[in-house]
């Protein structure tokens, strides 16, 4: 199969549109050729496409952070004498200035199929400052390593924000590609968008359904991003990130376990086989110990839960991370009904709304959880009308088998 980027650059009737326009790359250290060339590197050797500039995302165009919310300067680029623009450090959004650099934008970013994941809202962002500005998108297209399946509450309208750019489920199940179309059409967006797709992708097929796990090379587009295991549980452990359990950060296998140094891992477990036993099928729980070097609980040893999304026993159509993580979640509020769950700090720049919120695109998982007397049954009541509602609407997007 190959991807997007080796598509344009393997064939020059892709590249020819490009021709005497000024280019430039949206691409963070994920953007490889199936070689492992860096696409800014490779673009550059191409010898037909000029280059202009060059943007970085949230951790940088090459991956300069390895933390959340560490921003990045603007810098110019040693090798190949371009700017090279953060939409992550004084701004978000492309600015006029940087728009001024350029006639088409190629985008290049792997994302891991989840909302809350930045890189999809910096791709509206440039949608919609390339259509104030008259400029073309193009979206080199990648696999969506966590599938086509669909999970979790839609984002509720008033809680938009940089990891929640529309209205859709947690776990969307589309490429960047096709989301670029869904986007342009939601947000009515006057812009000229093309998707370069990808050839001989299949997204259902084993054994990585959404990965090319015997073809391509995982390289992490985030720094915490170290697998793919870590992807398909990504749309439930990334909610940890608004809570005060370790989730993982300062170990070696971040967002694929959750802890903390006043929990006993193997009650939890017990008491989420209890609650909702069908919300584990399609992994493997183990109860582990983990000490974080960095992040939350550093230097402490934590007892956890390492979520096995992979191996024999996976299960890609039972597999529920969302569900999976809201059960632990209720677990422990059960087990420890004072526990100090649910962090308070301003995450992604959002002041005056729990994490936990601006993570689910409203309150309604936390007051779930919360609620002593709501079960498993009424977190589905609320959950199954939104992912039948997305899965209708994100039909005429999909451009694989």
């Amino acid at each position: 199969m190959k991807f997007g980027i080796d598509r344009l650059l393997a064939d020059p009737a892709l590249r020819a549109p490009l021709e005497g326009k000024r280019v430039a790359l949206l691409a963070h250290p994920a953007s490889v050729t199936e070689y492992l060339t860096h696409s800014l590197d490779a673009l550059a050797a191409s010898g037909d496409i000029k280059l202009s500039a060059a943007f970085g995302p949230q951790h940088g165009l090459r991956g300069d952070k390895q933390d959340n919310m560490m921003e990045s300067p603007d810098y110019n680029d040693p090798a190949h004498g371009i700017p090279v623009f953060s939409l992550y450090g004084e701004v978000r959004r492309p600015t006029g200035q940087a728009m001024g650099t350029f006639d088409i934008l190629l985008v290049d970013l792997q994302d891991l199929g989840c909302r809350i994941y930045t890189f999809i809202t910096t791709l509206l962002y440039v949608l919609e400052a390339a259509a104030e500005h008259g400029k073309e998108v193009w979206v080199l297209d990648r696999p969506n390593p966590a599938g086509r399946p669909v999970e979790g509450l839609t984002l509720r309208p008033g809680w938009e924000s940089f990891v929640g750019a529309g209205p859709m489920p947690m776990r969307h199940g589309l490429t960047l590609g096709e989301l670029g179309l869904w986007f342009v059409d939601e947000m009515k967006l006057d812009v000229a968008y093309r998707v370069i797709e990808m050839e001989g992708y299949e997204p259902d097929a084993a054994p990585g359904h959404g990965w090319p796990l015997e073809e391509r090379i995982w390289i992490n587009p985030s720094p915490n991003a170290p697998n793919v295991n870590m992807a398909r549980a990504y749309a439930g452990t990334v909610m940890l990130e608004g809570t005060t359990l370790s989730e993982g950060r300062g170990t070696t296998r971040p967002l694929e376990l959750f802890g903390a140094p006043d929990i006993d891992a193997k009650a939890v477990i017990a008491e989420m086989r209890s609650l909702a036993p069908e919300w584990l099928r399609g992994c493997i729980l183990r109860d582990c110990w983990f000490e974080p070097t960095f992040h939350k609980h550093v230097g402490k040893l934590c007892n956890g839960v390492h979520i096995h999304a992979e191996g024999p026993r996976y299960d890609h159509g039972a597999f529920k991370p969302w569900r999976l993580q809201a059960l632990a979640f209720k677990a422990i509020r059960r087990l420890y009904p004072d526990y100090p769950l649910w962090r308070d700090f301003p995450y992604e720049y959002e002041f005056d709304k729990l994490a936990i919120d601006v993570i689910n695109g409203g309150p309604a998982l936390r007051e779930w959880v919360d609620d002593a007397a709501a079960t498993p049954e009424d977190l589905e009541a609320l959950t199954l009308p939104d992912e039948c509602a997305w899965l209708e609407e994100r039909r005429p997007y999909l451009r694989y088998p």
